[in-house]
């Protein structure tokens, strides 16, 4: 005899019961053990967006975008950026598309991509260990005029053995410029290229990069120049500076600006956001056409330039807040001119750095410099 359709039911029910409690004991024993966490963090909700904004890398930028393998120096590689999403974003940031929008505040790290390309052992021979100076020109990428001018005057010095100079450059797209620089390494192989886009709102990057390099390629030098490409440099009188400092002191040397204050104007091409930098006023800094730090410096300006929020005033960001985080001293040297100045024999004669000099004055003050030398008082 069948069993009732009653009891069936009650069957069921229980059977169902019996599943639905099974069930919900596999659920808490699930939640409750250790899971891998997927919440996206804040940087890599930002790296979302800024992708949107600017699509990805062509593939003939890719290709460009070699890293060249650092040589086994005996030193600890710089760490790399940890947040997955970096590298989509570094690619949008060199993109031909508009740069997101430094001004929410961005981590160095998140749009920066280590390495280089253009890397040649040449320009610092066994890691610098018999270089006295190395001079780092950031150069942009048409400058092909200014550095030429370089070479051909004050560059010079590159033929001592304890010198080294060196362009440092950023990447376009403008495959003729590309084809010109090419060429130009390989006649002169002083070009060093990061793996950024070459414009004003990367020059932070730019050093960043320059001091990366460094660390990677000549950490055994003992002193850096870091200028640009408009700057006439009196290197006799650099050389002479650096006779009287010892390298091992932890402090950057040039033009000190104190007590400057962010510019909060948006309109202003000098505009930093609070989300970039909140305090009402800069930490003392050496202005950017040139300074002088130990080499040995570079890796801990390198690291530390990477955990701190992004912003273009490469002078101040590296100089002052990197810097001063460091404990890394900013001293004041007269000799530092770092402006436009009367181009006067003895003015020439008297200053390291003279700013906004264009390529064809490199080689009329080239000449004044040796001319007129004893007419000058020291």
């Amino acid at each position: 005899m069948g069993v009732p359709w009653l009891a069936q039911v009650r069957l069921l029910h229980m059977a169902i019961l019996v599943l639905a409690t099974a069930t919900c004991l596999l659920y808490v024993a699930y939640i409750t053990s250790p899971q891998l966490t997927t919440t996206a963090s804040p940087l890599r909700t930002l790296a979302s967006e800024i992708r949107a904004f600017q699509g990805n890398t062509t593939q003939a930028e890719a290709a460009r975008n070699i890293t060249a393998a650092p040589p086994n120096s005996g030193s600890s590689e710089a760490p790399q950026p940890q947040v997955a999403a970096s590298i989509a974003v570094r690619n949008a940031t060199a993109s031909n598309s508009s740069q997101p929008d430094m001004t929410r505040g961005i981590a160095a790290e998140i749009i920066y991509e280590a390495g280089h390309v253009d890397v040649s052992s040449q320009m610092c021979p066994d890691l610098g260990r018999d270089i006295k100076l190395l001079i780092a020109i950031t150069s942009a990428p048409s400058h092909e005029g200014a550095r030429m001018a370089i070479r051909e005057t004050w560059g010079h010095f590159a033929s001592r053995k304890d010198i080294g100079i060196a362009f440092m450059l950023g990447s376009i797209s403008n495959e003729t410029v590309n084809s010109n620089i090419e060429k130009e390494q390989y006649l002169y192989g002083d070009i060093i290229r990061g793996k950024f886009r070459d414009t004003y709102d990367n020059l932070t990057l730019k050093t960043i990069s320059m001091l990366e390099w460094v660390d990677n390629y000549c950490p055994k030098a003992a002193f850096v120049l870091k200028t640009d490409d408009d700057m006439f440099i009196n290197v006799s009188r650099l050389l002479a500076f650096i006779a009287k400092h010892s390298p091992e002191q932890r402090a950057i040397y040039g033009r000190l600006a104190k007590k400057w204050k962010p510019i909060r104007n948006k309109k202003s091409k000098y505009y930093i956001s609070p989300n970039q930098y909140k305090p009402a006023v800069f930490p003392d800094f050496t202005t950017g056409p040139a300074y002088l730090l130990p080499a040995r410096l570079s890796k801990e300006l390198y690291v530390a330039a990477l955990n701190h929020t992004y912003f273009k005033l490469e002078d101040v960001f590296v100089t002052g807040i990197v810097a001063n985080s460091l404990k890394i001293k900013r001293i004041h040297a007269p000799e530092f001119l770092n402006k436009r100045v009367s181009l006067t024999p003895c003015s020439v004669q008297r200053g390291i750095s003279i700013h906004m000099v264009r390529g064809v004055e490199q080689y009329d003050l080239w000449k004044k410099l040796h001319d007129v030398a004893a007419k000058c008082k020291k």
